[in-house]
């Protein structure tokens, strides 16, 4: 009975051993593994085993990117200027064998590495300079972390200044100029806006004056033209009075022409004509040539007239 307990308790351990040595690597990790201390190999994701006693994980290692939020450093800026800046630094374990063996504590040694690469890169620019050049600064911080973090097994993808805080002096300086600055440009906005609009009125009174002079010369040019067209239409019609008068004459000689009327009676009715023409508007009248001769027969006609 003893042995079959003593049976059971040894494939139990048995077991138990082989169950340890059995390992699964998740993703995106990495086991650094020490046979009797020294280093042996690093195991990728999947299922490994190892030799129970003889080999051990020294460190698991995180291979995803990591990020650190590193609190505020004070710095001092070329011009005498104390400011703290708060960092975040974005890293990746790239080789878990430096990482595991290469320094003690890889995180604190970044953060010092950052508060001294950051302190030697503010150290060289001023106050102002500092404020506008974060990407400036960004970049060569990560260029710097990047070199010395390369002995870590570690790879810095980006450094960020999360905040930069001036001196509480300062800070309210700069808020004056800013506010002052606010107040300059919306003065120069409504400046500019009230010229605007003075420009706009006195656009569109030239425009209204414009077209104003444009009606009344158009209404000018329509007047005059109702004028000439009244004047044309009255000459017309005058034409058009005397043509008739004087066809009607015509008409009236043809007809006594078409009876047989001796010379006599066409010449008195020429002279009939003649005295009707008189009364008209005309202000000059051509008189014919042989207007002697007319009076004389028209004298012997009355002659004639007189004896019957």
């Amino acid at each position: 009975m003893a042995g079959l307990i003593l049976l059971g308790i040894v494939i139990v351990l048995a077991l138990l051993i082989v169950a340890s040595s059995i390992k699964i690597v998740p993703q995106a990790q990495a086991y650094v593994i020490e046979t009797l201390g020294a280093y042996q190999g690093t195991w990728g994701t999947g299922l490994h085993f190892k030799i129970p006693f003889f080999q051990r994980v020294a460190k698991r290692v995180n291979l995803k990117e990591q990020v650190v939020d590193f609190p505020p450093q004070p710095v001092i800026t070329k011009d005498n200027v104390t400011m703290r800046i708060d960092t975040v630094v974005f890293f990746q374990i790239t080789d878990p064998k430096l990482f595991a063996y290469g320094v003690e504590n890889p995180i604190m040694a970044i953060e010092n590495l950052t508060a001294t690469t950051l302190r030697n890169i503010i150290g060289d620019m001023e106050l102002d300079e500092t404020l506008t050049s974060r990407e400036i600064i960004n970049t060569k911080m990560r260029a710097a972390l990047d070199i010395a973090t390369d002995p870590w097994g570690i790879k810095v993808n980006r450094v960020e200044l999360k905040n930069i805080m001036p001196p509480a002096a300062i800070q309210e300086a700069m808020e004056k100029q800013m506010k002052a600055e606010r107040e300059r440009r919306e003065s120069i906005l409504i400046a500019e806006g009230e010229k605007r609009s003075t420009v706009l009125v006195a656009e569109g009174k030239k425009e209204s004056a414009i077209l104003d002079a444009e009606a009344e010369k158009q209404a000018a040019i329509l007047r005059a033209e109702a004028e000439k067209e009244k004047r044309i239409r009255e000459a017309e019609g005058q034409a058009e009075a005397i043509i008739k008068v004087q066809q009607a004459n015509a008409d009236g000689i043809r007809m006594l022409k078409e009876a047989g009327a001796d010379e006599a009676v066409l010449t008195l009715k020429s002279l009939e004509a003649l005295g009707k023409m008189a009364d008209g508007q005309a202000t000059k009248i051509v008189v014919p040539s042989n207007l002697q001769g007319l009076a004389s027969l028209a004298t012997t006609l009355k002659e004639v007239v007189t004896d019957r």
